[in-house]
């Protein structure tokens, strides 16, 4: 008979992620229904913000709101969305560049297929109830502009 040492094993986490200053005024000012990005050496406004500059690796501190409103400047169609998409529907994932920013970002777009085009103008749809998560944006769809609808 051999001796066996026993010992229960609960693999566990014990930390807490924050998301900083940078990322962490984002996600505040999304709950808000604002958009913040960050002003790079050069002058870019990056959204979302980023905390070091791409070229020079200086921190960036300067905020700059931009517009909720943006041009799609490239998309792909999700004609089967899976579970993990944020539709159950047909969508799109586009590049936005929103009014006032520099460097486009990654969203959804609700949008028929046909209307979906490069140099699309697209405006937030903000989430019933803001809690300060990038879904406080859920999703972009056709801007309506003055005068329309």
């Amino acid at each position: 008979m051999s001796d066996l040492l026993r010992q229960q094993f609960v693999l566990g986490y014990t930390y807490t992620r924050s998301t900083g200053p940078v990322v962490g005024r984002f996600l505040t000012e999304l709950r808000q229904r604002k958009i913040v990005g960050t002003r790079g050496d050069d002058g870019r406004v990056f959204v979302p913000p980023m905390e070091f500059d791409p070229v020079t690796a200086s921190a960036l501190d300067e905020f700059v709101e931009v517009s909720d409103r943006g041009e799609v400047v490239s998309w792909c169609w999700i004609s089967e969305p899976r579970d993990s998409h944020p539709f159950d529907e047909p969508f799109a994932w586009a590049l936005v560049l929103l009014d006032g920013a520099d460097v486009p970002m990654v969203h959804a777009v609700a949008a028929p297929e046909a209307e979906m085009h490069t140099g699309m103008r697209v405006q937030a749809r903000w989430s019933e109830e803001p809690r300060g998560y990038i879904t406080d944006i859920a999703c972009f769809e056709p801007e309506v502009t003055q005068g329309e609808g």
